[in-house]
């Protein structure tokens, strides 16, 4: 019993082998998964993924890197698609400082914006934060985002800011940084937070746990981050993936 709270099935490096990638997941005990879509052709093909499969949910935003490219068109069209049953949250959204093609103003207004669709629609939203942690937490805090709650996702931050994010209504999701030798904060993360705060994902296909570092990603490897989390923790495999399975389910209202 598995749920990947953060896929890009709707990626081009699944177009090849799509089906035998969702199967691989089934067989591996998967029973949802969120596909997440951060731009126009993204949330297109995870809209067309979710209606063609009954285990696959959607969350649907702007990602910041491409902030600078959102229009208010673009905004109204997602307030719609919350419409769809199966749209299940909202993001990946946040604030990216890594990469430069969107100005850092115009990423928070992005952000602002999606925070507030969400309080509107009454969905939980998915966080990027790339090197823009202490902004994040006060953009989350100024619009009162713990209305809605949601989630950390690929959390790798401090011990203390995930406690900070749990206490506004966030559960911390960890993918395969924590398998990493020497990701010394996922592992502290892991060991810390109640597991009732925790979820797990793969971010497929990206951030390959090990064995698979570097090669392409994909969701049954999120059973890789479940067992790395159980044997930090000293509890069983089986606890872990029913505690953040039920978790995922109560965050995303799915029965």
């Amino acid at each position: 019993m598995l749920f990947d709270t953060h896929t890009h099935l709707n990626a081009e490096q699944f177009e090849v082998d799509l089906e035998e990638t969702i199967q691989r997941a089934l067989d591996a005990g998967m029973e949802k998964m969120i596909v997440v879509g951060f731009d126009r052709p993204t949330i297109e093909k995870a809209i067309e993924l979710i209606d063609k499969y009954p285990f696959l949910y959607a969350s649907v935003g702007w990602h910041p890197v491409d902030a600078v490219d959102m229009t208010e068109e673009d905004l109204l069209w997602i307030e719609e698609l919350t419409k769809h049953p199966k749209v299940v949250a909202l993001g990946e959204m946040g604030l990216d400082y890594h990469w430069d093609k969107s100005p850092k103003d115009i990423q928070k207004e992005v952000f602002r914006k999606q925070i507030q669709l969400a309080k509107k629609v009454k969905l939980p939203i998915i966080i990027h934060n790339r090197e823009a942690t202490a902004d994040i937490v006060e953009i989350l805090r100024e619009e009162e985002a713990s209305e809605v709650g949601g989630i950390m996702h690929c959390y790798g931050g401090s011990v203390e800011t995930a406690k900070e994010c749990i206490e506004m209504n966030f559960y911390i999701s960890l993918g395969g940084t924590v398998t990493f030798k020497n990701a010394k904060k996922p592992k502290e993360v892991a060991a810390s937070i109640p597991l009732e705060k925790l979820l797990i994902e793969t971010d497929c296909p990206y951030l390959a746990p090990t064995p698979y570092r570097g090669k392409r990603n994909e969701p049954s490897y999120v059973q890789l981050v479940a067992e790395e989390i159980a044997g930090i923790r000293g509890i069983s495999y089986e606890e872990v993936a029913k505690v953040t399975t039920e978790n995922a389910k109560k965050l995303f209202g799915i029965s």
